[in-house]
């Protein structure tokens, strides 16, 4: 389907030290038990030149996956993580990424391509984090994006978790998973350009949350995780993360403080 990129280098403790400080949660040791799940996104990360950005921010060259044509917008729909073992920092590992599938299909508002991206991270000659990635390219904003500003906020439930959204921390995370999509941190052009009613909350940091929440609720061992986003969500929208224990397997969720439901996620002990 498309070629492979390889990516080695040692994983350093910074960049999870980061994220634990960004997300205000405990860290395991690193060393021993390695990275939470879905962690290993602040490392190995891609860093595309400055002249490779398209006006989006997102890369146009030199990248996998490169967008079907110039002008379409990429959003991230969810996705399938499987781990087969720790993922520790101090050591080498290896990133081997490439596109597995493009479907093309027409909605409501446009086309809309389907990309599957496949990362799978080896460490000491074995294979660790086998993820799908989930994308979709829509046809450019005709218009606003609609959103409704009259609904009742929604009290936090005891066994909820709620993150105060803020342009400083959509920044930071952005920042942090050297992501320069400009609907994050640049609001003029999320509303403007994109159509947006304020700065879109990233998807990866939807799922992360979800994954954190269902760690503090004892799902820590957690081996596979999938994940959708089903709905943009906005910074003045707040995010409210919940959790439901199983027998088999833990569900996660994100709502807007309003109640209005953004991403969900399946948490198992294996695949």
């Amino acid at each position: 389907m498309s070629e492979e990129i390889e990516r080695t280098e040692v994983l350093h403790h910074g960049p999870a030290e980061a994220l634990g400080s960004l997300l205000d949660v405990p860290l395991p040791d690193l060393d021993r038990d390695g990275l939470p799940l879905l962690w290993h996104w602040v490392h190995l990360l891609d860093r595309p030149a400055q002249a490779d950005l398209g006006r989006d921010g997102h890369p146009v060259r030199h990248a996998v996956p490169a967008p079907p044509e110039p002008g379409r917008r990429r959003m991230w729909a969810g996705g399938r993580v499987r781990l087969n073992g720790p993922l520790r920092c101090g050591l080498p590992a290896t990133r081997r990424t490439k596109v597995l599938s493009v479907r093309e299909k027409q909605g409501r508002t446009g086309r809309l391509t389907f990309v599957v991206v496949g990362h799978r991270i080896s460490q000491g000659g074995r294979l660790v984090v086998d993820e799908e990635q989930d994308l979709v390219y829509r046809d450019a904003a005709a218009g606003p994006v609609p959103v409704r500003e009259d609904r009742a906020a929604e009290p936090v439930a005891d066994d909820e978790w709620a993150i105060d959204v803020t342009p400083s921390l959509l920044f930071r995370f952005s920042a942090l998973t050297y992501n320069a999509h400009r609907i994050h941190y640049d609001r003029d052009y999320a509303r403007d350009v994109e159509g947006y009613p304020g700065l879109v909350t990233h998807g990866p940091l939807q799922a992360l949350v979800m994954a954190e929440a269902a760690r503090r609720r004892g799902a820590g061992g957690a081996r596979f995780f999938g994940y959708r986003l089903v709905s943009p969500l906005f910074d003045h929208q707040g995010l409210v993360a919940g959790v439901v224990p199983g027998p088999g397997e833990t569900t996660t969720t994100v709502r807007d403080r309003y109640g209005r439901q953004t991403a969900t996620g399946t948490l198992r002990g294996s695949a």
